[in-house]
């Protein structure tokens, strides 16, 4: 098989690295790409928003498979476009993305099916928003697309002043902040679960956590995820029951009432609050950093599972796990999520051992890798326990050198 990935980070570096152990895999394309994905896959250096050339490319190059990372392309309606020239893609069509492309959507959504969130306004400008006087914390969020940054979480009326000049003023975010939504604050443990769906059946991957604030202890702006691990330990059997029950099957009815055929992968960030399962957000693809955590685990042949999501096939699919643990600390740029520079050369790399390495922001000139965006690096370490893949990871984190690198100290923790 020839396959097609489109993406650019660490998320799709995975992929092509799981997509490489099939035997079924005979040739993978990732486009852009980066310089991890360069060591395995080809790149027809095409950008993920260019459509006409994608289209082409996989015509000319007869793709079998084509596999979208990011959520811009979906929203866009990438898969609409391949599947009316039946060339087979993974990921949902437009109207099933918009799970993701517009919250207010999505929290409609939950409240048409009774899938458990928080309670949420909805507010077109700042003066509307600024009315907001219940109690503190709260959460803002944008409304459209915003690289996993779009949220504030506020505790006074100054801060929620602050928070609602960066996007009705300073226009942070584009058009993706010209709605917004304020809901309540939770409190609990948070997961994440990844399950492929196939338009008719839910096939669940193990729990991850990932670490979205910039700085230990859940300090700072939100970036698009500093680090996760696998299996999430918050999550044991009888809460994925529930979650199963409570969200994702609720989730395929409403879908089924909407005449939307889901296929692809639904990523649920979940908060446990008292023992219940509560939505915060549902994503329509493969997460990051969650993906480079939790498809090292897999011992099943991803391609054949992905096919099988495609192919309408997941009823009586059985995944088979790793026993093992995974912690992936990111490495970023200086200043991230903030403004940051490029262009740092990257030290350390050739002598790793042991340890599994996925790029994001990275680009490779001549013999020698250059940081190229703001979340650079994943290093994954993986063992059977918890404490000791932390370990491997921030161990080999420090034979890892580029000008202005950072990284939490406490994932896992």
């Amino acid at each position: 098989m020839q396959i097609l990935v489109i993406g650019n980070g660490g998320r799709e570096h995975a992929i092509v690295c799981a997509l490489d152990k099939s035997p079924q895999v005979d040739r993978i394309f990732c486009t852009p790409g980066n310089a991890g994905t360069q060591e395995t896959a080809e790149s027809p250096g095409i950008a993920v928003d260019d459509f006409v050339e994608l289209l082409k490319f996989a015509k000319n190059e007869k793709i079998d498979l084509t596999i979208v990372g990011p959520e811009v392309p979906l929203v866009r309606g990438i898969s609409d476009l391949f599947m009316s020239w039946n060339l087979p893609i993974f990921g949902p069509t437009a109207p099933a993305a918009m799970i993701e492309g517009s919250k207010m959507h999505a929290k409609r959504l939950m409240k048409d099916s009774g899938i458990p969130t928080a309670n949420f306004h909805t507010y077109y400008n700042k003066s509307g928003a600024m009315k907001y006087a219940e109690r503190f914390p709260c959460v803002v969020k944008v409304n459209g697309l915003a690289a996993g940054k779009g949220v504030f979480i506020v505790n006074s009326v100054s801060e929620l002043a602050t928070a609602l000049s960066e996007i009705f003023d300073k226009k942070a975010f584009g058009a993706s902040g010209d709605r917004i939504i304020i809901e309540e604050f939770l409190e609990g443990e948070e997961a994440t679960i990844l399950a492929l769906c196939d338009g008719k059946n839910i096939l669940p991957l193990i729990p991850s956590k990932d670490y979205k604030k910039i700085y230990d202890d859940d300090r700072g702006p939100n970036t698009g995820g500093m680090g996760a691990i696998a299996p999430a330990p918050t999550i044991d059997e009888k809460m994925m029951d529930k979650i199963m029950d409570r969200v994702f099957w609720p989730l395929m009815n409403e879908f089924r009432y909407r005449k939307i055929i889901y296929k692809g992968v639904i990523y649920a960030g979940i908060m446990i609050c008292d023992g219940e399962p509560f939505v915060l957000e549902f994503n329509c693809r493969f997460g990051d950093p969650e993906t480079e955590v939790v498809l090292p685990l897999l011992n099943s042949d991803f391609c054949e599972l992905i096919l099988c999501t495609v192919n309408g096939e997941l009823q009586d699919y059985k995944i088979e796990w790793k026993n093992k643990c995974a912690c992936d600390v990111v490495l970023a740029s200086g200043g991230y999520p903030g403004a940051y520079e490029i262009g740092k050369k990257i030290e350390g790399l050739d002598i790793l051992k042991n340890i599994k390495i996925f790029h994001s922001g990275t680009k490779r000139v001549g013999g020698d890798i250059y940081t190229n965006g703001g979340r650079v690096l994943n290093v994954v370490g993986m063992d059977a326990t918890l404490s000791g893949a932390i370990r491997k990871a921030y161990d080999s984190i420090g034979l890892i050198n580029f000008e202005g690198m950072y990284c939490r100290g406490d994932i896992g923790g």
